[in-house]
């Protein structure tokens, strides 16, 4: 029999334990509900659309950029906060992220026009850049064991689901009971309560040694972003050989251009260009980007078709989009699980073949007279089990391909890919759209070339996986190792 006070030893321990569990918990509650009130606004927006355009007389273009300054701006600003809270400390970012969030959400509701809208939008980016990525550091921080951290990066794309499965539901009554002003107000109490908890729980983190700042990385970046997006948005409305379109094909190219030789020479890029000479790593930017851009393209067009089109209400039109909701909720956590145990192949690979199968149903089945219910249904299950799968092994890609000190880098890189892809997505399925009069049978055209870009969407994803992705992930006892140190190329070698 163990005496007293080895009694007392093992009792501390487990009280310990106990309480180590509790603070993680608490943690990951917190970091998770951020992702909520960054992923249920948009959810919510989506299906606010019509009444958007109804109130301000808004063309699809002006409904485009409701969404796109906002993935815009938060995929410019993603790594700046990543390296930020690095430097100066991710629980002190992250509550400065949740002001802003609050406040720019309030200032939604209070938009007189659609320009002031898509203002607030863009400031609510600024705060949302200071979230995701940073929670997504906390937790790397938190859950240093990869099973744990998997499952916990399950839980935290779970979230997601969440916030599909509550947003066009709670969305659409708000909009049916109130109007569509009332999506903004869900923000305040969940931030309100995040702040509160955060200041309590969270501990205070920062990188050993912090990133640099690189304004000039930074600028070219927004510009690269901002002149693909604005050119792909207002192309139909000018014309694909007008200034606008030229002028900001030509911005988009020098930009790169300038990225491509400007990066390599600093000593701490804004974009590290050597990450993605690892397949794995590029492979996941690449497959975020290209998830994402079906997602937001796929919300576009069916909230649009199912309100404007169908004559649904937005409750109506949100009970639509549950059984999508339902299953991102219940594959989120089983395809953490996946990617603990056995890798991200799988579940990229279930992913792949579920938007390929969602774009080939629709695709097929569109016609004047419209989409067939159960065609309907079915692609939303389909896409629901697809984004639900993907998000998990893209996150635990990035996150396990950077050293552990850069976690906030980390986290922004896998964050800003989606939003790029978010933006690209939109802007490419808007543009369709917005070539199409929004009666039935000139919108079904626009819809069957929507589900063909979504098929190609996943045949990409099935590739990339094929020829990125390990079989099985890192083993513990070979933890990702940071690259060497950049030798900027303006510089000659030393001699001996």
């Amino acid at each position: 029999m163990p005496s007293s006070p080895e009694k007392v030893r093992v009792g501390r321990e487990r009280a310990g334990a106990d309480q180590d569990k509790r603070r993680k918990a608490l943690i990951l509650v917190t970091c998770c509900m951020s992702l909520l009130i960054v992923s249920l606004d948009n959810t919510v927006l989506n299906v606010a659309l019509p009444s958007i355009r109804a109130e301000f007389d808004a063309s699809v273009t002006g409904l485009q950029w409701a969404i796109d300054a906002y993935t815009l701006v938060l995929a410019v600003l993603l790594m700046p906060s990543g390296a930020l809270a690095d430097r100066f400390g991710r629980r002190r970012v992250f509550r400065v992220g949740l002001v802003i969030f609050t406040v720019a959400s309030l200032l939604c509701s209070l938009a007189p026009g659609l320009g002031w809208l898509i203002a607030a939008r863009a400031l609510q980016a600024v705060g949302g850049s200071m979230l995701n990525p940073v929670a997504m550091a906390i937790i790397t921080n938190t859950f240093t064991d990869p099973r744990e951290r998997g499952r916990a990066i399950g839980i935290w794309g779970g979230v997601v689901g969440i916030s599909m499965a509550a947003g066009p539901l709670v969305g659409g009554g708000l909009v049916e009971m109130a109007s569509w002003r009332a999506i903004f107000w869900l923000n305040v109490p969940v931030g309100l309560v995040a702040l509160y908890l955060a200041t309590r729980h969270i501990p205070e983190s920062k990188a050993a040694r912090a990133r640099r700042f690189d304004p000039v990385g930074q600028l070219l970046v927004a510009l690269l972003f901002g002149s693909v997006a604005y050119g792909i948005i207002e192309g139909p409305l000018h014309g694909l050989a007008s200034p606008v379109v030229i002028g900001s094909a030509a911005i988009a190219v020098l930009s790169l251009g300038g990225l491509l030789w400007y990066e390599p020479r600093r000593d701490e890029p804004f974009i590290d260009l050597r990450f993605f000479r690892s397949p794995p790593f590029t492979g996941a930017a690449l497959i975020a980007i290209c998830a994402c851009a079906s997602l937001g393209g796929f919300m576009f067009v069916n909230t649009l078709y199912l309100q404007e089109v169908r004559g649904f209400s937005a409750l109506e039109a949100g009970l639509f989009m549950l059984p999508m909701a339902l299953m991102t909720l219940i594959f989120a956590p089983v395809s953490g699980r996946l990617v603990g145990g056995h890798g991200p192949r799988l579940p990229l690979f279930v992913a792949s073949v579920c938007f390929t199968l969602t774009g080939l149903l629709l695709a097929l089945t569109t016609s004047p007279a419209g989409v067939p219910i159960w065609a309907l249904l079915g692609g939303f299950l389909l896409f629901g089990i697809g984004f639900g799968t993907v998000n998990s092994p893209i996150t635990d890609a990035a996150v396990s391909g950077m050293p552990r000190e850069q976690a906030g880098v980390a986290g922004a890189l896998a964050s800003t890919s989606r939003q790029v892809g978010t933006a690209i997505g939109v802007a490419i399925i808007g543009s369709v759209v917005a070539q199409a009069h929004l009666t039935p049978t000139t919108f079904a055209t626009a819809q069957r070339t929507t589900y063909w870009i979504i098929t190609t969407l996943g045949l990409a994803i099935l590739l990339i996986t094929t020829t990125t992705t390990p079989t099985r992930r890192p083993t513990p006892t070979s933890p990702p190792q940071a690259p060497a140190p950049i030798e900027p190329q303006h510089r000659k070698p030393q001699r001996p």
